[in-house]
């Protein structure tokens, strides 16, 4: 199934070890130890040991991630600023 940027996302996890992410439209962050992305449902964060990359593909929004996955989670959008200074205030 081949799934363009910005359209289905979705997160497979097989035993800890594989993660599959589909709907990513970029990787901001990656180290052996957390990796940062942006997807179509927002920023997915995935930390553990011996994170690796195997496959990237930013055409058809597919991220294959192996070794030991120890979370995946999303982080809240920033909150939009407007309103001047009391709707950044009380925003």
């Amino acid at each position: 199934m081949n799934e363009t940027t910005g359209g289905a996302h979705r997160v497979e996890i097989a035993g800890r070890e594989r993660l599959t992410v589909s709907g990513v439209e970029d990787v901001e962050r990656f180290d052996e130890g957390v990796i940062v992305m942006s997807t179509a449902a927002g920023t997915l964060v995935v930390t553990g040991a011996e994170l690796h990359i195997g496959k990237l593909s930013l055409d058809g929004g597919e991220l294959h991630v192996d070794g030991r996955i120890d979370s995946v989670a999303y982080e809240d959008a920033p909150p939009e600023r407007g309103g001047g200074f009391l709707g950044r205030l009380f925003g």
